[in-house]
C-alpha cells in the first residue's frame, strides 16, 4: 500500500473492545469510505471545512429527469475534483432503480493514481426523501 493513500476511521464508527481502538482502513478501502462520506455531507456540516461536501441532497424531492440527472452528475463530479486527490474521476453514471419511490444508483467509475487502477464506487440515492431511509453508505 502506498502511504499516499491514506488510512483512516472505518465507517461507520467501531470500536475493537478488546484494543479499545477505533477501527481502521486503509487503501483503496480507505478512498471508498471518503468517497461515501464526501457524497454524504452536505457543504456547511463541517464546521473547521464549510465547503467540504456534495450539495445532492439540495436534489430532495426534485423530479426524477434528464435535467436533474445531468444536475446531480456534476454536484458529484466537482465536489470529488476539489475534495478528493488521490482519484482520477472517468465517469459517472446514474441508473434509475425506481422511478416511484425516486431511488438511484450513482456509479462512480475511477482511477486511483499512485496504483492507475480502477474502481467503482455504487452510491444509493433517495430524491423522495419522506418515504424512504437514509443512504447507510
Amino acid at each position: 500500500m502506498s502511504p499516499f493513500l491514506g488510512r483512516g476511521w472505518q465507517f461507520p464508527v467501531r470500536f475493537d473492545p478488546r484494543s479499545k481502538q477505533v477501527g481502521m482502513v486503509a487503501g483503496v478501502d480507505d478512498i471508498e469510505e471518503s468517497l461515501r462520506i464526501l457524497l454524504g455531507t452536505h457543504p456547511g456540516e463541517r464546521i473547521m471545512l464549510p465547503a467540504y461536501g456534495c450539495p445532492i441532497r439540495r436534489m430532495v424531492f426534485d423530479t426524477l429527469n434528464e435535467s436533474t440527472l445531468t444536475e446531480l452528475k456534476e454536484m458529484v463530479r466537482k465536489a470529488v475534483l476539489f475534495f478528493e486527490p488521490r482519484i482520477v474521476l472517468e465517469r459517472i453514471e446514474t441508473e434509475v432503480v425506481d422511478a416511484l419511490s425516486g431511488r438511484l444508483d450513482l456509479t462512480l467509475i475511477y482511477t486511483v493514481r499512485t496504483t492507475n487502477t480502477r474502481h467503482n464506487l455504487v452510491y444509493p440515492l433517495y430524491l423522495d426523501q419522506a418515504s424512504q431511509p437514509v443512504s447507510a453508505y
